[in-house]
């Protein structure tokens, strides 16, 4: 069977311009003029990859991928935004919805194959790994941008194996470890972008909470909480002058099956563990 790649563009001079450069690599290409013609086609068909447009006459381009992305049958496919919109507020609303690609117009032959390749890429890597799906967002290192984050967390972790109890401690490791990537790796400074990656694998959710900032050694925080001496750090905060609290790190460990930095300590990995033998009713 011919792979497929759905093109959504109302422009049809770009629309067939696109065409013909995937079938040039092999692709057949579904041609869409609207919106709404997306969610019938992708369920039939089930594209290799998607080319959307964002201004669409109809539907908001951004609205379609984030659809696609929130849903378990559909959020591996690759979405590629082929756009005229190109500040940097655009990108990282693509971002946020979970887009792979993000092409220019005017673009040229070689930049098209080279997002697609990209795009395939990443899919055949889930693919490999046995993963069901993986959402980032992007967000200004502000609290109710993070809330937000975690609002939408909250309905995507509705269609995983976790029960409520689960849903709730993850959803509060979330809360401390960005809020702590805020203030200290960020120190509050909202412009910098803190990148929280969710991750569906069969047998867990995993979310990886990454800041830009210069890292730090989680080996050796003793203005923070440890299992072995919970209250002992509250001294030495008051010593620094430091604001009462210093738990964060210790609370989200105890709420996951797994919790890790990387080495750089910019980067916290909370894994929690689907129940198999529990089914929790909502």
């Amino acid at each position: 069977m011919p792979r497929t790649v759905l093109i959504v563009d109302d422009e049809r001079d770009t629309n067939d311009i696109l065409a013909s450069l995937v079938r040039a690599r092999d692709f057949e290409p579904i041609q869409l003029y609207s919106g709404a013609q997306v969610w019938p086609a992708v369920s039939v068909k089930k594209p290799e990859l998607v080319l959307l447009d964002l201004m669409l006459p109809d539907v908001d381009g951004f609205a379609i991928c984030d659809q696609l992305k929130r849903n378990r049958e559909t959020n591996l496919i690759p979405i590629v935004m082929v756009t005229a919109l190109q500040d940097a507020q655009h990108r990282a609303a693509g971002v946020r919805v979970g887009a792979n690609g993000y092409l220019i117009k005017p673009f040229t032959p070689d930049q098209l194959h080279d997002v697609i390749e990209k795009a395939l890429l990443w899919h055949d890597e889930h693919l490999k790994r046995g993963t069901y799906g993986e959402i980032n967002f992007d967000i200004r290192s502000e609290l109710t941008y993070l809330e937000q984050a975690h609002d939408m967390l909250a309905d995507l972790f509705a269609h995983t194996p976790l029960t409520d109890r689960q849903i709730k401690d993850l959803k509060q490791a979330v809360l401390e470890m960005g809020g702590n990537a805020i203030e200290w790796g960020h120190r509050k400074n909202a412009d910098l972008v803190l990148r929280i990656t969710y991750r569906i694998d069969p047998e867990s959710v995993t979310l990886i909470i990454k800041d830009q900032g210069p890292g730090f050694n989680p080996r050796n925080l003793p203005h923070a909480a440890c299992d072995e001496d919970p209250i002992g750090h509250i001294e030495l905060r008051n010593e620094l002058g430091l604001r009462e609290g210093g738990f964060g790190i210790m609370l989200a460990r105890g709420l996951v099956d797994d919790f890790r930095y990387n080495d750089r300590g910019n980067e916290v990995t909370l894994i929690k563990r689907f129940d198999h033998t529990h089914v929790e009713p909502r």
